[in-house]
């Protein structure tokens, strides 16, 4: 009797902890009407290929790590809903409203799809917090139903089809952090969305939205809205902004002028108010807050000298572009008439009765006619005279043979080189990945982009040439490296491999724009090579990692995201083509970031069989294992990206292995003191783990030890899929202040 009545106590006193949550309740699988609404968002998307795993007993809420699909549960209930499809989005694909008509097609759901009944069935989660679904062919106009979302903090349907207005009822989700809605065909004015002061990060960007400047919160961070349609002055309303770390309205049609106030928020580090109409001149008392360091106003309509603190003295941390204004003391510019002009044809006509409209607009248009006309004739006669210049100078050509020091960085003069102008069309159209086309240029494009190679633009010199900084007349920047070879060869045997050549286009390369080939009529003068790379400016990943400013962004979700880009660039160079790219040059000072902090391997070899002559005459050498010798560089970027160390040597490489290697057999406390510190609390320990014991293989002393490129990419999947596990989770918002290693 005594034991029943034990166990009677016991089980009443279990029961009681269960009821008031001391011990918590098991939540393993999420409520059979969320279960049925997630299978009937699969129907709504058609069955993408993200969601061709999802059968009859799915458990939701421990669906296998993945990059496309995400469901986060709490309490029975879906929180979280990420979604990414492989459809191509409409900067992408040829889709895009005529005559209000949208047409369905191959990168678009069916014409049975229907936006509104899908949110009808996705509102029903009422507990969601965040929603991505992205690149899923998703079209039609956003319902004002989306607003049921009021637990909502993440609102993501970027890179799909959706037309039409944004819906003014958004503005009630006062929730909301995160609103991107880039890359669509939106249109119309942005509602008012300062009453969202929770929103920190809006991105609008690549849609037809305007012409209205929307109205954002105080509490804003991140203002992408770049390639739209706006057409108005930038707010003043926006020096309250004092949050506000990335701007980005670039490729608009803003007017008026540029307000000093923007350069000196005190948390923008990131300005970019390229391609628009902006006028008028900066004070030469603007100043710049200290975190700015990027800021691009090219190819708007300004006047004047810049202020100190974005001029030619500025700060060597800040990068400045300023190209195509008509800016006084500045390389690359209009003649001040220009801008002169084209503000008056930008000014917004003065309101006004209807009768002096009319009367106004044909004074205008009689002015602007008689304006164009002066200029279109006298641009008819420069084109004229230089046509009859350039026909005089035909076949007096020079070509810049090898750097001649003792002139002073001229070019000395060669003999007349015969420009071959066969390799292919003036335009190579390969769109790869979003990628610009591949073009042939002419000698004299690329001598005036580099100011016919002046040494002030000699930027480096290795195996493969030197390489000269230069800037096109589009105000695009650019590297040409230079290379002479020294045989003679024919006609065919160098298009082969400038075809070659023309296909080193990747995401994680920097981009090879093109070529030009000159070929001497002495046979032993031989050919000189130019090949046209992208200039990416926004510095280094070494320069990122020694600058506390900019490594405060590179916790360790962002680093091993950039080591896969790295892996994955390499790993093109050497499968991409046969026989493979391989002895490159990597070394963390040659992989570049882009805004986006997307890495770019720079310096790369070109393949090209033949003898490339150096300024001090000698020729390139190749080792005995040059695919192994790129995994070993491989390692040593990864080791500086794990320690926050900087190597120039090979016995720091030798050094900080052996201090991983003990780390990884005394404890994790051990290992955690020997990653960069600036990384605490944002890592899984099997995420830095696997990362670790990557490294530790990459390098190796015997080549034949190192894993092959295609192990290098599959142990760093694995690496980032444990990190996504064990952020999905909540850790990584919870111990993003944690000085702790976790498991």
């Amino acid at each position: 009797m005594k034991n029943f009545n034990f166990w009677v106590c016991l089980s009443f006193c279990f029961s009681v902890l269960i009821l008031v949550g001391i011990i918590p309740r098991s939540e393993a699988q999420v409520n059979s009407a969320e279960s049925r609404i997630l299978f009937e968002l699969q129907k709504q998307l058609e069955y993408p290929e993200a969601l061709q795993s999802w059968q009859k007993w799915t458990d939701f809420c421990y669906l296998p790590s993945s990059s496309s699909v995400i469901v986060v549960c709490l309490n029975g209930h879906v929180t979280e809903l990420t979604v990414i499809g492989n459809k191509t989005s409409p900067s992408h694909s040829s889709n895009s409203l005529v005559k209000g008509k949208f047409a369905v097609s191959e990168q678009t759901l069916s014409e049975k799809f229907s936006l509104d009944s899908m949110f009808t069935v996705l509102t029903k989660l009422t507990n969601l917090k965040k929603l991505s679904l992205i690149s899923l062919g998703i079209w039609g106009n956003l319902p004002s139903k989306v607003t049921r979302f009021q637990s909502l903090e993440m609102f993501n349907i970027s890179s799909n089809f959706i037309y039409g207005e944004i819906p003014s009822e958004i503005s009630s989700l006062k929730n909301l952090k995160s609103l991107v809605f880039a890359d669509n065909l939106m249109n119309g004015n942005v509602p008012d969305l300062s009453t969202l002061q929770a929103l920190q990060e809006l991105d609008l960007s690549n849609n037809q939205l305007g012409p209205k400047f929307p109205s954002i919160g105080s509490n804003i961070v991140s203002i992408i809205l770049r390639n739209n349609s706006l057409r108005s002055q930038i707010p003043s309303h926006m020096k309250n902004l004092n949050q506000l770390q990335r701007f980005d309205a670039s490729s608009n049609n803003l007017v008026g002028p540029l307000p000093p106030f923007l350069l000196s928020l005190p948390s923008l580090w990131y300005l970019n108010l390229a391609e628009n109409q902006l006028t008028g001149e900066l004070p030469k008392s603007t100043s710049c807050a200290k975190r700015l360091w990027f800021v691009d106003i090219s190819r708007n309509l300004l006047v004047g000298k810049l202020p100190s603190c974005i001029g030619s003295e500025s700060n060597k941390y800040r990068k400045v572009l300023s190209v195509w204004n008509c800016l006084s003391g500045s390389k690359f510019q209009h003649p001040a008439s220009f801008c002169q002009t084209q503000a008056l044809a930008v000014i917004p006509p003065p309101k006004k009765t209807r009768e002096i409209q009319q009367d106004s607009g044909m004074k205008f248009g009689l002015i602007f006619g008689i304006i164009g006309g002066t200029i279109l004739f006298a641009g008819t006669v420069v084109s004229l005279i230089w046509l009859i210049c350039k026909r005089n100078r035909s076949g007096d050509a020079e070509i810049y043979s090898k750097y001649d020091k003792s002139g002073g960085g001229k070019l000395t003069n060669r003999p007349s080189p015969i420009v071959d102008s066969k390799y292919g069309p003036k335009s190579m159209r390969m769109p790869t990945l979003g990628l610009p086309s591949y073009q042939t240029f002419t000698l004299e494009e690329l001598q005036e982009a580099t100011n016919n190679f002046d040494s002030v633009n000699l930027v480096g010199e290795g195996s493969q040439g030197q390489i000269y900084r230069g800037l096109l007349q589009s105000g695009s920047a650019i590297l040409v490296r230079c290379m002479k070879v020294k045989e003679k060869h024919s006609t065919k045997t160098l298009n082969q491999h400038l075809e070659v050549i023309s296909q080193l286009r990747h995401q994680n390369l920097v981009c090879v724009l093109g070529h030009c080939v000159i070929t001497y009529k002495e046979r032993h003068q031989g050919s000189t090579i130019f090949v046209v790379f992208e200039h990416v400016t926004n510095g280094s990943l070494r320069e990122h990692l020694t600058d506390w400013r900019r490594k405060d962004r590179l916790k360790w979700p962002q680093r091993i995201t950039i080591s896969m880009g790295i892996a994955k660039g390499v790993q093109f160079l050497h499968t991409a083509m046969s026989p493979g790219v391989f002895g490159n040059e990597l070394k963390i000072g040659n992989i570049l970031l882009d805004e986006s902090l997307t890495p770019k391997v720079s310096n790369y070899k070109i393949p090209l069989p033949f003898k490339v002559e150096t300024s001090n005459g000698q020729n390139a050498t190749t080792s005995a294992n040059p695919d192994k010798d790129d995994i070993y560089n491989l390692g040593v970027i990864l080791l500086e990206l794990l320690t926050g160390r900087q190597i120039t040597s090979d016995n720091q490489v030798d050094e900080l292995k052996r201090e991983l290697e003990r780390s990884l057999t005394e404890s994790t406390s051990a290992l955690q003191h020997t990653i960069d510190l600036a990384m605490r609390g944002t890592y899984a320990y099997q995420s830095i783990k696997t990362a670790v014991e990557l490294t530790l293989n990459c390098l190796y002393n015997d080549p034949s030890r190192r894993p092959p490129m295609e192990d290098v990419v599959w142990h760093l999947q694995y690496s980032i899929q444990a990190q996504q596990t064990w952020a999905s989770s909540g850790n990584l918002a919870l111990n993003s202040g944690n000085l702790g290693l976790h498991k």
